[in-house]
């Protein structure tokens, strides 16, 4: 039922996009910012920014013109009944907080227990890429990717842990450097055998 609902959300998404502005409405604003920072946005150094920064946010947040769930449809099942474990260790992503759009970087560890058939590990990496190009939270981001390859790939389980530094933590307010946040998700054997789930959380922190 949960996964039907999950579904329902990603569909109404789909077909409710947000407008977005032209791109001299987005440049225009850039312009303001600058001038609200308190330089002109006319000068020399600051001439060609508003491009620049657009361009910038258009690789950003290029996961919201992707699917995730498209990309993992291309699967293989022969694989002479494998049951165990597959694990893609440390995929590195650049995300930007939905709070104060300040840089979140970190590394993700995307387990699953294949049942009956896999995809191509460059698929998994991809769907941590899609979602990290968007406006996040860290949980969030974690819930997605475990949530999109449990409903697409149905496997016997899902794990998903990410480790990132948020720098609107570490250059700005409590400004704590050197600091990062875990998380992770556990679905189906992952969460019911401590034991598959203890072999996984060894392998992310064999990695530091």
């Amino acid at each position: 039922m949960k996964s039907q609902v999950r579904k329902l959300e990603r569909v109404a998404v789909a077909q409710a996009p947000v407008e977005r502005p032209d791109r001299a409405e987005v440049e225009q604003a850039i312009r303001t910012m600058i001038r609200w920072a308190g330089d002109d946005p006319a000068r020399d150094g600051l001439r060609e920014t508003p491009d620049r920064i657009a361009r910038a946010f258009e690789e950003y947040f290029s996961g919201y013109a992707q699917d995730p769930t498209e990309i993992l449809q291309k699967t293989f099942e022969e694989i002479e009944g494998y049951d165990e474990m597959i694990v893609l260790r440390g995929v590195r992503f650049e995300s930007h907080c939905e709070h104060h759009m300040a840089p979140i970087v970190g590394r993700a560890w995307v387990a699953y227990i294949p049942q009956g058939r896999v995809v191509g590990i460059s698929k998994l990496a991809r769907v941590v890429d899609i979602y990290a190009k968007r406006l996040q939270i860290q949980e969030k981001m974690t819930a997605q990717i475990a949530n999109t390859i449990n409903d697409v790939l149905k496997p016997e389980g899902v794990g998903v842990i990410i480790k990132a530094t948020h720098h609107c933590m570490t250059t700005r307010g409590a400004h704590k450097p050197g600091t990062d946040l875990v998380t992770s998700r556990m679905l189906g054997v992952f969460r019911d055998n401590a034991l598959t789930r203890q072999e996984l959380l060894g392998l992310a922190n064999s990695d530091d």
